[in-house]
């Protein structure tokens, strides 16, 4: 990457108060440039890991709805002590950035969008998320309220969400182990088992990125939200043996969806709820 391509990453850190780095990589993980202050280790594990995370979520587009146009736009990571974005910056390449818990997102997203414009001239437009190249596609499952014979696996608080809240779609409980624990009715088994592992490997991957957000040693890692072009997929903490995956139409009320889901997370994941849901099994 030239220095003038490394000067233009540092436009984000020098404008935007708050942010903190950022970073240009390749689809295969290989940095292609970063911002002062990271060491080379850091920024190599940085791209790797979001070039990693970036791959897992093409196979979770058909979670967030089977419409055709499946284009990725962003993935956000949120910690207690920071935030890390992910967006599109051309053919093959990605842009990183992180910033502090009150940085302006609003600013950060629009300075890394102008960004990735002034760097057209070097990196072309970025790739669409066609429904034929998502892995796992062909398990989308049943639509919505299609009835689902494992009734052992349907959590009824969940089902409730999906049913008050506009445009949501499928909810999915997960444990620690990566395995599925229950989901909503529309899902079917196969569905919520392709999800789990994509899910356990992007939680992992939004983990490594903890340092680039901000150096902190009991940094917690609160959701990783991916933004498409048809829908939202959140994988929320939900307590600290278990994780929430849901997903939502694009046009869904986002916050009254997430607000719903923390509401019901301490009626799956009690020491009561697991043991009726294991007498159930």
């Amino acid at each position: 990457m030239t220095a003038d391509l490394s000067w233009m990453l540092e436009d984000i850190v020098h404008n935007v108060p708050r942010a903190r780095h950022a970073v240009l990589l390749s689809a295969d993980g290989l940095p292609r440039g970063a911002t002062e202050g990271l060491g080379e280790k850091d920024v190599r594990t940085v791209s790797a890991a979001m070039a990693g995370m970036q791959s897992l979520s093409r196979a979770t587009a058909h979670f967030a709805g089977p419409e055709e146009d499946r284009r990725w736009n962003q993935t956000i990571i949120e910690f207690s002590h920071g935030w890390s974005f992910l967006i599109g910056a051309g053919q093959g390449a990605y842009l990183a950035a992180a910033a502090a818990p009150d940085v302006d997102m609003q600013q950060i997203s629009f300075r890394m969008q102008r960004l990735v414009a002034r760097l057209g001239n070097n990196l072309t437009s970025p790739p669409r998320l066609k429904a034929e190249d998502d892995a796992g596609a062909g398990v989308s499952g049943p639509t919505r309220r299609e009835g689902r014979r494992d009734s052992g696996f349907v959590l009824a608080d969940l089902d409730r969400v999906i049913d008050e809240v506009q445009g949501a779609r499928h909810a999915l409980l997960l444990g620690s182990d990566g395995l599925p624990r229950g989901s909503t009715s529309g899902m079917n088994r196969d569905m919520a088992d392709t999800i789990a592992a994509a899910m356990t490997g992007i939680h992992a991957y939004s983990r490594v990125t903890s340092q680039f957000a901000g150096a902190l040693e009991d940094a917690e890692w609160r959701q990783t939200v991916i933004e498409f072009q048809h829908g939202w997929i959140f994988l929320m903490a939900a307590g600290p043996e278990a994780f929430l995956a849901a997903a939502a139409q694009h046009d869904c009320d986002i916050e009254k969806f997430t607000t719903r889901l923390h509401e019901v997370v301490p009626r799956l994941t009690t020491p009561a709820a697991r043991g009726e849901r294991a007498g159930h099994a």
